[in-house]
Parts: C-alpha cells; structure tokens; sequence
C-alpha cells in the first residue's frame, strides 16, 4: 500500500515541461526538469561541421547559418539579409535612427549596448587594453587591434572592387559605399541621404542653427570640429602645409593649392 501510496503522489507532481534551450517537451517532476536544464549548461550542442560546443539549441541553429551561407533576417528597408534576428534589429536602427541606450552622465545615445559601455569609460578614464609594442592604452578592445595593426601594417580588410586594402574595419565600411553608393543615414528634415552618420549629424545643425565646437581662444563657434581645428591655427600659428618647391608653408589647404598653382603656371611658360 505504502509503495502504491508513494508511486501516486510521485505521479501527481508531473506536470507537462516545455525546455526552452532545446524545444523538447516533457512530462515529468520540477526537479528532473531542472536536472536535465543542466545538461544545457554543459553544452550539450555540438555543430556537425566544426564541432563546437553550444549551451542552446537555437545558438547552435544560428551557428550553422555560418555554415550554409543561410541569412533569412532580411532589412524591410535595404537589400541586406543577415544570418541573426539580433544583427538584423542593429542594423535596422541605422534607418530608424533608434539610439535606445543613453548615457546616465552626459546623455549620448548609442546603437548598441557595448558602444554605450565603450563610452562610459571617458567618464571614469578607464583605459584597460594597452599596447604592447608600444604605451598606447585603449578604452575598446578593438580599438587596440587597429592601433597594433600600425606598428605590425596589417590590412586585412580587402576591397574587392579596387583593390584597396584597410587596416580599420570601420574605414572599410565606409569605403564600400564609394562602390555601392549606399546612404543609409536620411536626414528627417529633408531627406538628403549620407553615407556616414557622422556626416548627417553635420548636416543636421544646417536646420537646427546648432554650433557646439567652441574655440578656447576666442568666442567663435562652429558646427564642425574639423572647421574648429582650421580656425584654431589663426591662434597657435600651425603651418601644416609645406611647398615641396620653394618650401613656403601654409595654413590653409586652400592657400596652398593656389601657391602650387602658381608654380605650375611658371613651369609651363615658354
């Protein structure tokens, strides 16, 4: 009696488990779901062509896209496919200017969680990868490879339509929109397209009056840093542009392509 007594309660604590890390269904006891949700953290998924190890069956489905080739997440506004739901919602944000994560200490948003932590690091000065060919210390771990990559000159970004090889993953983005012509960046304002963010957040200040870049020698303002850094060497009296006839040095860029134009001129008489 006691033994049927004890088979009876054992039953009635079963219940129907759903395992969310490998989709099986399973009628059992809580504590045998939990012992076999362990086996996930071991894991237990192992990839058929590169036997690697995963902890779920659906990393282990998004690993194999690697594989075949398979990108069924496709941008409802560009031509892009991507292999992952959660590459495909990034890039989405780059159209929909979504920025959802915020910076507590000075309210810059970002795409992406791990550019927002990069970010942190400016407030706290943290500076934990450091060079070692040389006593550069970096906030992002990637931002340290393209560093070394200045010392050792490697470029392995190769563009496949000029040639053109790349040390900054970032550059080489960039540099394929000469190619394709994508502008993925549309001002709201009036729709003008831009190929960088960097560039749209320029243009943005045309219709917003905006100029955040203050000399510290003067109170001229400016929407651009780099229209800053060319106004800045009225102060410090910076010549970075040399004549390689003469050896006259200029400030600015457009001076100096006049003077060079001169000594064209001078070569070219009879």
């Amino acid at each position: 009696m006691e033994k049927q007594r004890l088979h009876s309660k054992e039953h009635r604590m079963k219940k129907e488990f759903r395992c969310e890390q490998c989709g099986k269904d399973f009628f059992t006891t809580a504590q045998n779901m939990k012992a076999h949700i362990k086996t996930h953290d071991e894991k237990s998924f192992q990839c058929s062509e590169c036997e690697k190890y995963f902890s779920t069956k659906a990393n282990l489905e998004a690993h194999k896209r690697i594989h075949t080739g398979e990108r069924p997440y496709k941008c409802p506004h560009c031509e892009k496919t991507y292999n992952q739901g959660s590459h495909l919602k990034k890039h989405v944000r780059v159209h929909t200017n979504e920025r959802p994560y915020q910076c507590s200490e000075c309210g810059k948003t970002f795409t992406e969680s791990g550019s927002l932590k990069s970010h942190q690091r400016i407030h706290s000065d943290e500076k934990p990868y450091q060079c070692k060919h040389c006593d550069k210390r970096f906030r992002q771990k990637s931002h340290l490879k393209c560093h070394e990559r200045t010392h050792t000159g490697e470029k392995p970004y190769l563009c496949s339509h000029c040639g053109k090889s790349f040390s900054n993953p970032t550059h080489f983005g960039f540099h394929k929109r000469v190619h394709t012509g994508e502008k993925p960046y549309h001002c709201s304002v009036c729709e003008k397209r831009f190929s960088k963010f960097a560039t749209l957040q320029n243009h943005k200040r045309i219709h917003t009056g905006e100029r955040p870049f203050k000399c510290s020698q003067c109170d001229m303002t400016f929407a651009r840093s780099d229209v800053l850094k060319v106004h800045q060497r009225v102060h410090t009296g910076e010549k970075p542009y040399s004549c390689s006839i003469c050896g006259e040095r200029f400030a600015y860029l457009g001076s100096f392509q006049t003077h060079q134009n001169k000594h064209a001129k001078e070569q070219t008489k009879p």
